[in-house]
């Protein structure tokens, strides 16, 4: 079950309103146009975050991938997309997590949360087979939300390791370049939420405020899977 202590539905979509809410602990959703959730979000102030030498470990193993980032609406829109991310979330959560078509929603239509795509590709030709990842986002100039991503599974990733992180990472770094303030990596609810803890800079939303005691984080966790 999704953590959620608030629900608004906004109309004011201008940069200032979503910033301000993203720091009172909301985010976009998938659930509709506007419509955001408070929950204990994860965000890393960017003045703050230096790669550990395990980030850069992991940036080592995918040496060769590039990120591109295009708008959404995606023009390039077509049914593999859709397939590749319901295999994932199929696989790595549960069946029905997300269907094709509401990533062809997400991806396609204008009235939409999100307005921006990673795509993580082994060339930088663009060539649709080397595609091996995207990363569904909201981004302003200030902040970015890295919200729902996907890569191919099996053989088609053989070629590097630590893919999942490594998209993370790429998305948080390019952030960085582009001067924002924050990036938020969704929430933190599951003991498996672990990983996105070991960012320098990292902060976490109690539901007033944001901390960055993460012992007591990781502790809320533990107790979650209990």
């Amino acid at each position: 079950m999704y953590l959620k202590w608030n629900e608004k539905t906004i109309t004011d979509f201008a940069d200032n309103n979503i910033n301000s809410l993203y720091s009172e602990g909301y985010v976009f959703t998938r659930l509709g146009y506007g419509i955001m959730h408070q929950t204990r979000s994860l965000r890393i102030n960017l003045s703050k975050f230096k790669l550990s030498s395990e980030n850069r470990r992991i940036l080592k193993k995918i040496e060769g991938l590039n990120l591109n980032i295009e708008s959404i609406p995606y023009e390039k829109y077509n049914w593999s997309i859709g397939k590749m991310a319901k295999d994932f979330y199929d696989t790595k959560f549960k069946k029905g997590t997300f269907s094709a078509n509401k990533i062809k929603e997400l991806l396609t239509n204008k009235k939409n949360n999100f307005n921006t795509l990673f795509i993580y590709n082994l060339s930088n030709e663009h060539n649709e087979k080397d595609i091996i990842g995207y990363t569904i986002s909201y981004a302003n100039p200030t902040i970015t939300h890295y919200s729902y991503p996907f890569y191919k599974l099996g053989l088609s990733t053989e070629k590097i390791n630590n893919i999942g992180m490594g998209m993370m990472i790429m998305a948080i770094t390019a952030a960085k370049q582009n001067d924002m303030q924050y990036i938020y990596l969704g929430s933190a609810q599951r003991p498996k939420d672990v990983y996105k803890l070991q960012f320098t800079g990292l902060e976490w939303f109690d539901g007033t405020k944001w901390r960055t005691d993460l012992d007591e984080l990781k502790n809320i966790l533990k107790q979650n899977g209990k």
